[in-house]
């Protein structure tokens, strides 16, 4: 893994890992509730590569998935404000 996505895959398991102490919720708790084992949730919680729906169930099971899809959301940037009357292509295609 690139050492930036490393850091920033790191970066947020802290994230994840503070949340479910805000929420005052054992790991154990939040493993369960997303369905997964505490071993897997640890891995994430500290930037290892997981799957991502155990990403997914993660956020979701802390109460947090709809922060994540907002984030990901291009139209709720001032690019996408910008571009949301275009057609945009339905592929882009890398050129290298």
């Amino acid at each position: 893994m690139d050492p930036r996505t490393e850091r920033t895959a790191v970066e947020i398991g802290e994230h994840l890992a503070s949340w479910r102490k805000m929420l005052n919720l054992t790991a154990q708790q939040v493993a369960d509730r997303a369905g997964i084992s505490r071993p897997t949730l640890s891995r994430l919680e500290n930037g290892d590569a997981v799957g991502f729906g155990t990403f997914l169930a993660v956020t979701r099971a802390l109460g947090i998935v709809e922060r994540i899809v907002d984030a990901t959301d291009p139209w709720q940037t001032d690019l996408g404000r910008l571009r949301a009357d275009e057609d945009l292509p339905q592929r882009v295609r890398h050129r290298g």
